[in-house]
C-alpha cells in the first residue's frame, strides 16, 4: 500500500491517541510528535538506528531533529488530513527504544510554529515569501521550508481590505494538555486574551505591542 492510499484510510488524532503504546506522543499541526530529553548527544543519536529501522519496517518517513538536550521524532502531514494509518505503530516501536535508551518523554516541548501573512485581496505576496525564504508554494495559500525546518507559511486576505503594510500572526500548536499552561504563562507575561470564545480548541492571544498569536490544540483532538 503506497502512502497516498494510507493516508486516505488513516487515523484521526483520537483515534491515534487510543492506540497503545503512543502515550509520549502528540498531535501537532505537522503531525504526531515526541520529544525525548537526552543527557547528551551520543545519548540522543543512540535513538537514530531504531528510528530508521522502525521507519523502514512501517514503511514512513519520520523528520528527526537531534540535539544534546532531545531527540525530537516527528510524523509529518498537514492540515486536518488523516494520520497515516501504521502511525501509530511506528510512534510505539520509536517510544519502547526510547525507554532501553533511558530517554524521557517531554510532552511540555512538543510544538510547532506556522506563521500567517495578512495580505490586500488584491495582492498575492506568496511568490516574493517564497523566493526569499527558499520556501516551495504548496496548496491554495501556503508555502512551506522543502526540508521542514522553518515554520509553514499561510496568506490570508484582509478583510475589509486595507491598504499599507500587511501584518502578521503566529500560530503556535502545542498539544492539548499543555495549551492552557502555555496561555497562562503568556498572559503572566505581559500578553493578553483576545478572544477565548473557541477555547479549549484555541486562544487567541495579543502581545503588549499588540500582534496576534494563536495558541492551538484542536490538531491534538480532532475526532
Amino acid at each position: 500500500m503506497d502512502q497516498e492510499a494510507n493516508m486516505a484510510a488513516g487515523l484521526t488524532a483520537a483515534e491515534f491517541h487510543a492506540s497503545p503504546g503512543v502515550e509520549d506522543w502528540r498531535v501537532t499541526s505537522w503531525g504526531p510528535q515526541a520529544c525525548f530529553r537526552s543527557a547528551s548527544l551520543s545519548q540522543a543519536a543512540g535513538l537514530l538506528p531504531a528510528v530508521v529501522d522502525a521507519a523502514a519496517r512501517f514503511d514512513l518517513s519520520p523528520d528527526v531533529d537531534v540535539r544534546p538536550e532531545a531527540v525530537i521524532v516527528r510524523i509529518p502531514y498537514r492540515g486536518a488530513d488523516r494520520i497515516p494509518s501504521q502511525a501509530s505503530g511506528l510512534a510505539a516501536t520509536i517510544s519502547s527504544a526510547a525507554r532501553r535508551l533511558d530517554l524521557t518523554p517531554e510532552p511540555t516541548l512538543i510544538q510547532t510554529v506556522d506563521i500567517a501573512v495578512a495580505q490586500h485581496p488584491e495582492l498575492d505576496t506568496r511568490p516574493f515569501w517564497a523566493t526569499v525564504l527558499g520556501y516551495e508554494p504548496t496548496g491554495d495559500v501556503d508555502a512551506v521550508d522543502p526540508l521542514r525546518r522553518g515554520p509553514q507559511l499561510s496568506f490570508q486576505d484582509i478583510r475589509p481590505a486595507r491598504t499599507g503594510r500587511g501584518r502578521t500572526h503566529i500560530d503556535v500548536s502545542v498539544p492539548a494538555d499543555q495549551a492552557k499552561a502555555r496561555v497562562d504563562a503568556a498572559v503572566s507575561a505581559g500578553g493578553r486574551i483576545v478572544d477565548d470564545s473557541y477555547a479549549p480548541a484555541w486562544w487567541t492571544l495579543a502581545s503588549p505591542d499588540n500582534h496576534g498569536v494563536d495558541v492551538a490544540a484542536w490538531t491534538d483532538t480532532y475526532e
